[in-house]
């Protein structure tokens, strides 16, 4: 099996061709890797049919030791094909190679695991106290059973991780999926689609895989009838007309949304290591990632000195070549998301903000930009309340500890932050006091698949990963009978 050149869809267990196509491109060299099928309406319907068929007439959602052997077949397969999915995804993501050891691959198959685990000892019923009614005792249960046939829908920025973090804990809840990816990442996810179709024990219909270039597909998927539920990862605005184009038909919708994260720098802070933390961070994948810390809040009378040291530290970040294991950072996903970025720089130079470095597109090949430090940032400005994704960190200056708290909840965003300071019961104490799904404290590190992932505000709705995420595709139904 090679799945760098993968190109079908997977409708009811088999691998289907569309006559459409559209191309695939490397973004570190900006060449094109090949075509993809380019799903049409017509695949939709028939992937949302055969999704439909195998939650309604069959015993996928009661057969809990099916579920179980065919997510840890899907572990096997995905351990046996590591390495192939680690070069597609270097290839068609732009992820850098050590970044495939972590986020992009290798801890999402770790996931799978989890889920199955997870599943073999989760409890499905819960009995509630008898209860005394009209002259009767009543014996009460709670079952959870799956929410129905789900729609998947996919971003380009990390195609691996996000398409195992809806996909494991919704086969083990018992529902059956239409997975659609993202069309500048159209391989990785086509690729899991063959691994599902030829490597594991998972029946027809219950997971479906689409790609195609245009939003025609997504949008019949948010308000087919034939499906229950929608979880989305991308952004806010997208969304937004998602949850209004589900509401028509009260679909469940869970929505991981964009996100303008602070990193708050306590008065108390060592500020070396904290400029190599916000330096480093803000260029894991270019800065496309919805979580990263892109606002780094400073005492204002330790400014320019630490302005100085991230500055330093950014001059160190080593880009290139994402097959380079050396490489910290890779490209940007496409053209047309460096000059969006590159224009959010000239914008908030415009405005006001000082460019200390960076702030160029890289010229050669690819799609790469130089990481990029805006200091003297007015905390109003689109830079510092506006998602770049891009390797691009803004410094805001605070006058006290109130002031940063302020600032750091002063966003329509609220996924993620993080505090550096010597006193950890005070960095502990500011964190809690941000509006965030998720916060690191000193650098402590909290994503992993038994977390809580998500966010507050219009950072979106639900959690993704950990006993959450299972319970995100659940559904519960409450029984009664005469206990008498």
């Amino acid at each position: 099996m090679s799945l760098f050149h993968e190109d079908r869809l997977l409708i009811d267990g088999r691998l289907v061709r569309a006559e459409r196509t559209f191309e695939t491109v490397d973004p570190s060299t900006g060449k094109v890797l090949g075509t993809a099928s380019d799903a049409d309406t017509g695949h939709v319907e028939a992937a949302v049919a055969a999704a439909r068929r195998a939650f309604d007439t069959t015993d996928w959602m009661r057969d809990r030791e099916l579920r179980l052997r065919c997510l840890r077949s899907l572990y096997d397969a995905l351990h046996t094909h590591r390495e192939e999915l680690r070069d597609l995804t270097i290839a068609e993501v732009g992820a850098p190679r050590s970044l495939t050891h972590g986020p992009q691959l290798d801890e999402p198959i770790e996931m799978v695991k989890y889920y199955a685990d997870l599943l073999e000892h989760h409890p499905f019923r819960e009995e509630l106290p008898v209860l005394e009614s009209r002259g009767r005792r009543h014996r009460r249960w709670i079952e959870k059973e799956a929410a129905g046939v789900v729609a998947a829908i996919l971003p380009y920025n990390f195609p691996n991780q996000l398409a195992l973090a809806k996909l494991a804990p919704a086969l083990a809840a018992g529902c059956t999926v239409v997975l659609k990816g993202a069309p500048d990442t159209p391989w990785t996810t086509l690729a899991l689609g063959r691994i599902i179709a030829e490597a594991t024990g998972i029946p027809p219909g219950v997971v479906n895989v689409l790609t195609s270039s245009g939003p025609e597909t997504g949008e019949l998927l948010t308000t087919h009838p034939g499906i229950d539920m929608i979880t989305f990862t991308g952004s806010t605005p997208v969304g937004k007309a998602i949850m209004a184009a589900a509401s028509a038909t009260l679909k469940r919708v869970f929505l991981e949304l964009g996100g303008k994260s602070a990193m708050i720098l306590l008065d108390d802070a060592d500020l070396a290591n904290a400029a190599m933390f916000a330096a480093f961070t803000i260029c894991s994948h270019s800065g496309q990632g919805c979580a990263l810390t892109s606002r780094l809040l400073v005492p204002r009378e330790r400014h320019d000195e630490i302005v100085g040291l991230v500055a330093a530290m950014l001059g160190k970040v080593r880009y290139g070549d994402p097959a380079d294991p050396k490489t910290h950072m890779g490209p940007l996903i496409s053209e047309k998301q460096r000059a969006k970025v590159h224009g959010m720089v000239e914008r908030a130079v415009a405005a006001g903000a000082r460019l200390v470095t960076g702030g160029r597109p890289v010229d050669g090949e690819g799609f790469f930009y130089e990481p990029t430090l805006l200091a003297g940032v007015d905390p109003a400005a689109e830079i510092a309340q506006e998602e770049v994704f891009g390797p691009v960190l803004a410094v805001i200056a605070y006058d006290d500890e109130d002031h940063a708290v302020r600032i750091a909840n002063d966003s329509v965003y609220g996924l993620s932050g993080a505090v550096l300071g010597a006193d950890a019961e005070r960095a502990t104490a500011v964190a809690r006091r941000i509006r965030s799904g998720t916060f690191s404290i000193n650098g402590g590190n909290y994503f992993a698949a038994d977390a809580p992932f998500g966010g507050f505000k219009q950072s979106g709705i639900g959690r993704e990963m950990g006993v959450a995420g299972l319970e995100e595709f659940l559904e519960l139904k409450t029984f009664a009978v005469p206990a008498d």
